[in-house]
C-alpha cells in the first residue's frame, strides 16, 4: 500500500507532557537514575517545563506549576483510577513545517478544531484533541536538542533563569550531587504475577 498524497508522516512521540510537583526530584530521577539527558528547560511566571531525551527527536517533558497545589498519587499502569492527574498532553513528532501545516489542514477538512501554529522558538506546534478529550499536540523541532551534545548556554533551550538545584549542579559540574529513590506501587506487583487459570 502506498502513501496517499495527504499522508501524515509521523516520526514518533515528540514529547509526552506530564506533571510533577517537584522538578528537582524529577531531574534527579529522569537524568540521574534513568540516564535521560536533560535537553531543554523553559520557565514562565506560572510554570517550569523541562524536556528529557529518550530517543533522537523524542522526549519526555514535565510541567511544574507554581503556586498550584497538586494532589499526588501512585497509579499502577493499566488500572483505572480516578484521582489527581499526572498526564498533561501528548505531542506527536512531525518532520517539518510543511507536515505541520498539512496536518492542520487535514484536521480542519475532517471538521476537527485545531489551533493556529504556535511558535515556541525551538519547536512549532498545533493543538487539538481526540474524541475522548485527550489533549494532543503535533510538533516539529526547529532546533532539535536531541541526538547532539548538550549546550547549556543556548538561551533558546535553557531559558529557565532560576532553574532547580539539580540543573544548576549539571551546569556547574556536569553531574548531579545525588539522585532520588522510588518505590513500586503494590498493585502493580499484585496483578502482574497472579497465576492464570
Amino acid at each position: 500500500m502506498t502513501d496517499a498524497p495527504d499522508a501524515v508522516h509521523w516520526r514518533g512521540v515528540h514529547h509526552l507532557a506530564l506533571i510533577t510537583p517537584n522538578m528537582d526530584a524529577t531531574v534527579r530521577f529522569w537524568h540521574g537514575v534513568l540516564g535521560a539527558r536533560l535537553v531543554a528547560t523553559l520557565a514562565t511566571p506560572s510554570f517550569r517545563h523541562y524536556f528529557f531525551e529518550i530517543a533522537p527527536g523524542n522526549t519526555i517533558a514535565f510541567f511544574e506549576y507554581h503556586d498550584q497545589r497538586l494532589a499526588t498519587y501512585a497509579k499502577p499502569a493499566g488500572v483505572p483510577y480516578e484521582a489527581a492527574s499526572q498526564f498533561d498532553h501528548l505531542s506527536m513528532h512531525l518532520p517539518d513545517e510543511e507536515a505541520l501545516l498539512g496536518l492542520q489542514r487535514r484536521l480542519k477538512d475532517h471538521g476537527c478544531e485545531v489551533t493556529d501554529v504556535v511558535d515556541h522558538d525551538f519547536l512549532r506546534s498545533i493543538y487539538f484533541s481526540d474524541p475522548t478529550g485527550i489533549a494532543l499536540e503535533a510538533s516539529w523541532w526547529t532546533l532539535d536538542p536531541t541526538g547532539r551534545p548538550a549546550d547549556h548556554g543556548d538561551d533558546r533551550l535553557f531559558s529557565d533563569s532560576d532553574p532547580v538545584p539539580a540543573v544548576r549542579e549539571l551546569q556547574e559540574t556536569g553531574q548531579l550531587d545525588h539522585t532520588v529513590q522510588t518505590q513500586l506501587v503494590d498493585s502493580i506487583i499484585l496483578g502482574l504475577f497472579e497465576p492464570t487459570s
